[in-house]
């Protein structure tokens, strides 16, 4: 798998080692200062404004519309045990809910009860196989991809299916941890799963849809 590594040293400038189809953008000196970063944006009060008002029904709308498609297609049912990763204040539980999937959370670095939970993607407040379905649309805040990715198969059941919603065409906001250029690095990260499809879609400035599947037998 090609990736592009960041320095560890503080006092050094960040260099970029090696080139590929994923890309760790530089600047973190340490994951501390990487998880304030992102909560700068979480917690930032316009913005939690804007996702709870003018945002909250429109964005539901769209993801009511994603996870309606996911049933026809039977990757999703209104009795799967489902977990949307890095929710904010949660339009996509409250669209899983509305939907039908009853027994749905959100993750995320700040909690918005009672459709999100304190959680760290890259290392979920969770059992092993505990999921059926896992949702989320912030790979691109991920500062270790392979730990994002190790963390969804560990949580998935056996034949779960995980919905990631990506940005290939273009790049992320300014709070992205990395930048995405294909599928394939996300394939070679899903060691025990097996693609489902990948398709186009349009989700908030996201452009591709990638689903995969636990497989049953490791």
């Amino acid at each position: 798998m090609r990736f592009v590594r960041i320095s560890k040293n503080p006092t050094s400038k960040t260099e970029i080692h090696s080139a590929g189809d994923l890309k760790i953008r530089p600047g973190y000196a340490s994951y501390e200062s990487y998880i304030q970063r992102q909560l700068h944006k979480t917690l930032n009060p316009k913005l939690r404004q804007v996702w709870t008002t003018r945002d909250w029904d429109r964005k539901i709308q769209v993801f009511v519309q994603f996870f309606q498609d996911l049933k026809r297609k039977e990757l999703l049912f209104n009795e799967s045990k489902a977990l949307s990763i890095g929710a904010r204040v949660g339009q996509e539980v409250e669209a899983l809910r509305r939907v039908g999937v009853s027994d749905s959370v959100g993750i995320d670095l700040v909690p918005y009860p009672p459709l999100v939970i304190k959680g760290d993607f890259h290392n979920q407040p969770f059992g092993n196989e505990t999921f059926d379905f896992e949702f989320s649309n912030v790979f691109d805040h991920a500062l270790y991809p392979d730990k994002f990715v190790g963390e969804i198969e560990r949580t998935l059941k056996p034949n779960g299916v995980c919905v990631l919603h990506v940005a290939l065409s273009r790049r992320s906001d300014k709070y992205s941890a990395n930048d995405l250029y294909s599928v394939k690095p996300l394939v070679e990260m899903f060691k025990v799963s097996e693609v489902v499809h990948v398709r186009k879609v349009d989700g908030f400035g996201l452009d591709t849809e990638v689903v995969f599947r636990k497989k049953t037998v490791l």
